[in-house]
């Protein structure tokens, strides 16, 4: 019966000790994965938003649990971006940050994550197709040629350009609907 006990109280006593182990390094960790974290995001609004010179990350509009980055320069606002995750690629999500200026034109849309066919799917990360989107309103036809739309799909891979055109005419919905751009 003493060794149960004691089987119980070592594996009491490892458990106990990896637990420890674990707090203590997420402790130490935390902030400079938040940071890294935080760098990303501010990485990748920069490739969307306009000219801008506040940390749109911390200037948001919050609509229906959205949250829309605002970017200024000198106080005034040059553009709006949002994340939108979009679940109809091949192989699952595909994560899509579309920027757009105070007119309501695409300025830059930035692949944040995806599981795409490597060499294939994962084409929607080529800055040629992603340029693809820039300059287009609300009024374009933000769709794959196969759709009837302006945007070249890749030999071999409609689903997910169609993924990412559909993703960016969300985004641009929901920007000129929160900031209110549809007047404009």
């Amino acid at each position: 019966m003493t060794s149960y006990f004691k089987s119980i109280l070592t594996i009491t006593i490892i458990t106990i000790t990896a637990g420890v182990m674990l707090a203590l390094s997420h402790n130490a960790t935390k902030d400079k994965i938040a940071y890294q974290e935080r760098q990303e995001v501010l990485n990748a609004l920069k490739a969307v938003l306009t000219v801008h010179d506040n940390q749109p990350d911390k200037d948001v509009i919050e609509k229906d649990g959205i949250k829309i980055y605002v970017g200024k320069n000198n106080g005034e606002i040059t553009g709006y971006a949002v994340n939108v995750i979009e679940t109809s690629g091949y192989s699952g999500a595909i994560s899509v940050l579309t920027g757009v200026d105070k007119k309501g034109l695409i300025s830059g849309v930035a692949i944040v994550y995806h599981s795409e066919t490597p060499g294939l799917g994962d084409k929607i990360e080529d800055s040629e197709f992603l340029q693809s989107f820039e300059g287009l309103n609300i009024n374009d036809r933000i769709a794959v040629k196969k759709d009837g739309g302006e945007i070249e799909q890749f030999s071999g891979a409609t689903i997910s350009p169609r993924a990412v055109s559909k993703a960016v005419k969300n985004s641009l919905e929901i920007i000129i609907k929160a900031a209110g751009l549809e007047n404009d």
